[in-house]
C-alpha cells in the first residue's frame, strides 16, 4: 500500500497553496509527508503543479484526465502499474493522526474495493484507502462528469470502520480537519501533527 496526498486542488477560497500554510512553523505538506513516512514505504503526492513540491523528494503523479477534483488525483495515481491500493489524504489536512493511519492499513483486507472512517455519522472519504480494483469504475464516473466520492462509495463493496472505534484513536477527530478558508487557518493554528 502507499501513501497519497491529494495537492492538486486549485485553491479557490483561499489565496495560497494550502499545503504550504504554515502550523507551528512548519508546511502542513511537509508535516503530512513525514507523518505518512512513518506508515508507508512510499508516499506519492498527486498534483498537477510537481515543481512547488520536488523539494519534497516524494514520487509525483499529474492527472491523467482533464476533469478536476479529487477523484481524478485518486484514480491517476490507481492508473500507475505498480500501485495496487493507496491510502489517501489531502495536503490540506495538517493533524494526521498516525495511529489511526496504522490502524486502518491493519485492518485492510483486500477483499474491500476501499476503507473509510465514519466521523460525527459522516464517512470521511479524503482519508480513506482505495484499491486498484475500482479504478475502471472510478474512470467512467469521472469520464460522465460524476466525480462526487460520497456517491461513488454507495455504488462500490466498502469496509466502514466504526465511529466508536475511530473516536478510541482520534475522539475529537482531528485527522478530517482540511483549511479550507484563511478563518479556518487562524482557528486552527498553533496545533502540529499527531504522532
Amino acid at each position: 500500500m502507499d501513501a497519497v496526498i491529494l495537492a492538486g486542488g486549485e485553491n479557490t477560497r483561499i489565496p495560497v497553496i494550502k499545503g504550504f500554510l504554515e502550523i507551528n512553523s512548519r508546511k502542513i505538506i511537509e508535516s503530512n509527508v513525514e507523518c505518512m513516512r512513518k506508515v508507508f514505504d512510499r508516499v506519492i503526492i498527486s498534483t498537477n503543479t510537481p515543481e512547488l513540491f520536488f523539494y519534497l523528494g516524494t514520487p509525483m503523479i499529474g492527472d491523467v484526465l482533464p476533469h478536476r477534483g479529487p477523484m481524478t488525483g485518486i484514480f491517476s495515481v490507481l492508473s500507475v502499474p505498480d500501485v495496487s491500493e493507496v491510502f489517501i489524504s489531502a495536503c490540506d489536512m495538517p493533524y494526521i493522526n498516525v495511529i489511526l493511519v496504522q490502524y486502518m492499513k491493519e485492518k485492510w483486507s483486500r477483499g474491500w474495493d476501499a476503507a473509510v472512517p465514519v466521523f460525527e455519522r459522516k464517512p470521511q472519504p479524503l482519508f480513506a484507502i482505495y484499491s486498484k480494483k475500482i479504478a475502471e469504475r472510478m474512470e467512467e464516473k469521472i469520464r460522465k462528469n460524476r466525480k462526487c466520492l460520497k456517491r461513488f462509495l454507495s455504488e462500490i463493496n466498502v469496509l466502514y470502520f466504526k465511529e466508536e472505534d475511530v473516536r478510541n484513536l482520534d475522539p475529537e477527530g482531528r485527522s478530517f480537519v482540511n483549511i479550507n478558508t484563511m478563518e479556518d487557518f487562524h482557528r486552527e493554528g498553533g496545533k502540529t501533527c499527531l504522532v
